[in-house]
């Protein structure tokens, strides 16, 4: 059986790479991929013949949590794992509590993600080992997410967010430097800096953090 899947991300880049792990399995077949959870309702509403979902959790317009409830709603038969770079208590209370049949981060492996993906389909929940002991935490005490979820206070530097905002768009430490008149050492020192004030370790989890507390 050929497993229909849908992948939901406001990130063509990200998806690209979703669709690339998944293409070395010939039992899974992209049928459409959707840039917010508007985009995929319109979709599924045309054709909702998939078995499977892989969504994002912070778009615009209608975000991962509010469009898998939605879509439970509407069309039961279809499973979803949340696949996102954040591991916060919150987003992973929202999403199981939305219905989310699975919660894996967008790091995992291609091998790892085709046996979550037959895993979740075969009745199991697919989750990476971490999200697993934070959803036991929060089984046995559900209120202490709150706790965590203070909106963090970060501050950057005009020069900073303006390394960051190039960054987001995927171009590379040297375009930047020129764009922005400096030395490639200067801009590596920016981006140091950036992921210590951030608290992250790579480009894509600098970007996606910058973006949930509004910083660009």
């Amino acid at each position: 059986m050929i497993v229909k899947i849908g992948i939901v991300d406001d990130n063509s880049f990200l998806i690209n790479a979703v669709k690339e792990k998944l293409s070395f399995f010939d039992d899974l077949s992209v049928k459409f991929t959707a840039i917010n959870g508007t985009d995929l309702l319109t979709r599924l509403q045309a054709n909702h013949n998939v078995d499977l979902i892989l969504m994002d959790i912070e778009m615009p317009i209608l975000n991962g949590i509010e469009t898998t409830e939605i879509v439970k709603q509407k069309y039961p038969h279809i499973k979803i794992i949340m696949l996102t770079v954040f591991d916060n208590d919150e987003n992973i209370f929202n999403a199981i509590k939305a219905g989310a049949d699975g919660y894996l981060l967008k790091e995992i492996n291609a091998k790892d993600l085709h046996d979550g993906i037959l895993d979740t389909l075969n009745g199991g929940a697919a989750m990476n080992p971490s999200i697993a002991l934070k959803t036991l935490r929060l089984l046995r005490n559900p209120i202490d997410f709150k706790c965590d979820e203070v909106q963090d206070d970060i501050r950057l530097t005009d020069r900073e967010v303006q390394v960051l905002e190039q960054l987001s768009k995927g171009l590379s430490y040297s375009i930047i430097a020129e764009h922005l008149f400096l030395s490639t050492g200067t801009i590596r020192k920016h981006i140091e800096n950036i992921y210590k004030k951030l608290q992250v370790h790579n480009k894509l989890e600098a970007v996606e953090k910058a973006k949930k507390n509004n910083l660009i």
